[in-house]
């Protein structure tokens, strides 16, 4: 019997589904998992798929080099499955990592396999499910010569657009999955905005979730086109079979988070980049987490009512100037965050090919992609988005608008976490003078950290 050309090693629901896509383009595949019935369903569906029932079966089943992609979940199911695939490896196979893993752990897995002759490949995998059968946006990093084996089988599955595959080398080590979590807290901020669009309409403006469908769904005819604006309407429209009310009224208001998203803040954090909206996300997350807490605090916490009386139809368009502003300062985080890891980590990104895959089978594609990966083709060094010339009118243009939807949140007690850092991040970075020296001077009265000054070099201190 031949063997495979391509090894999928956990067929859960994305394992699967990529295995049936990889099969789809013309490559035999093998699959294993220690779970006996997933491996049965996928031979089921898959007309050339192997399903080996031992792991030594299963690498004996492919040509070399191997190429397997591994889809567990992060953290030690991946060192688990690699230290059971190590056996029976041999010098220059290749290991491919497509959950969303620590891009610490990442190096650090690098390396050992390194030194064992192994390859290895963060590949950051985002679309979903659906993604991942149809076409998802795939994010490889490590060895540029590794993924030249991959890249045929990638730009095969991957999703297509006008601009080509949505897979392209991202850059060395930990690069791929590195990008993977910055996209995902990207995706985190856009997601943050439209919940807080969606209760700024229902509380402040009363209108009812379908109408908040439909006001997306016009929205998402234009400029802020986007896969999570798209989902967003559809959700709204989506009523309950049993009683008839919009389902998305009765879901609980909690909501978890994965990791990534945590990662991107703490990472900007140790970069010392500012990524306000991104970070926020997260807090409004772990908020939402605290439903007991914020019920008992609603019975003594006392705040305006929720009351709009102006032009429903000015504030719309306001919201929708608010959004886009506030959509394109998660990218421009995003990418700053992305501009600065790449010098820390040595990783050699280039954010209009980063931009380019974004634009198909992930989670974050949107119409503004287009227009940023042309910023940054332009201008590669471009130190923010926002100083871009066609996004700095921009920002002039809409800022009365996300400023009126912030005072409109203040004013009628609506929660605007993204709104308002975003407008904060806006106004404190084309600040020419921020208060940062009343800061230093206070540095320097407790604890002598010294300051400088504006009227001459050097490094200052004084007895306050």
């Amino acid at each position: 019997m031949s063997q495979s050309q391509f090894g999928v090693v956990g067929l859960g629901v994305m394992g699967r589904n990529l295995a049936l896509n990889v099969e789809r383009n013309g490559f035999a595949v093998a699959g294993f998992d220690v779970d006996a019935e997933k491996g049965r369903q996928l031979a089921v569906a898959g007309q050339a798929v192997r399903i080996a029932p031992t792991m030594a079966e299963f690498a004996e089943s492919l040509e070399p080099p191997r190429r397997i992609l591994i889809l567990v979940p992060a953290g030690q199911a991946v060192d688990a499955v690699i230290g059971d695939l190590k056996p029976y490896l041999k010098s220059e196979d290749i290991l491919i990592d497509g959950g969303n893993s620590y891009f610490a752990d990442t190096d650090r897995r690098g390396r050992e396999l390194a030194a064992a002759g192994l390859r290895f490949v963060g590949t950051g995998i985002s679309g979903g499910e659906e993604g991942a059968l149809h076409g998802p946006c795939l994010m490889p990093g490590g060895a540029r010569e590794a993924y030249s084996e991959l890249e045929p089988v990638f730009n095969k599955i991957a999703a297509q657009t006008e601009d080509g595959p949505c897979s392209t080398y991202i850059g060395a080590g930990s690069a791929g999955h590195y990008v993977k979590m910055v996209h995902n807290g990207i995706e985190y901020g856009i997601m943050q905005l439209l919940c807080e669009t969606y209760d700024l309409l229902r509380k402040a403006a009363g209108m009812q979730a379908g109408e908040i469908g439909e006001v997306f769904r016009k929205w998402n005819e234009g400029e802020l086109n986007s896969f999570l604006m798209e989902i967003s309407a559809v959700v709204l429209g989506k009523n309950d079979e049993e009683s008839g009310r919009p389902l998305v009224d009765l879901v609980l208001d909690t909501a978890g988070q994965k990791g990534t998203g945590k990662w991107t803040a703490q990472s900007a954090l140790d970069l010392g980049v500012a990524i306000p909206t991104l970070s926020v996300a997260v807090e409004g997350r772990i908020l939402s987490g605290h439903k007991k807490e914020r019920v008992e605090a609603a019975k003594s916490l006392r705040g305006p009512k929720a009351v709009f009386s102006g032009d429903r139809e000015a504030f719309l368009g306001n919201l929708w100037k608010g959004f886009y502003l506030a959509m394109l300062a998660c990218y421009a985080q995003g990418l700053a965050m992305l501009k600065e890891a790449s010098k820390e980590h040595v990783y050699g990104l280039n954010l209009a090919g980063i931009a380019r895959i974004w634009k198909g089978g992930c989670i974050v594609r949107s119409r503004l992609l287009d227009p940023i990966k042309k910023a940054y083709s332009k201008n590669p060094d471009l130190a923010n988005l926002l100083v871009d010339r066609r996004f700095s009118r921009l920002v002039n243009k809409y800022s009365p608008g996300l400023r009126r939807v912030v005072a409109l949140a203040a004013k009628t007690g609506v929660p605007a976490l993204a709104y308002t850092a975003t407008l904060g991040y806006i106004d404190s970075y084309r600040s020419e003078l921020l208060p940062a020296n009343l800061l230093q001077a206070q540095r320097d009265y407790f604890g002598a950290h010294t300051y400088q000054r504006v009227d001459r070099e050097g490094t200052f201190h004084t007895i306050w």
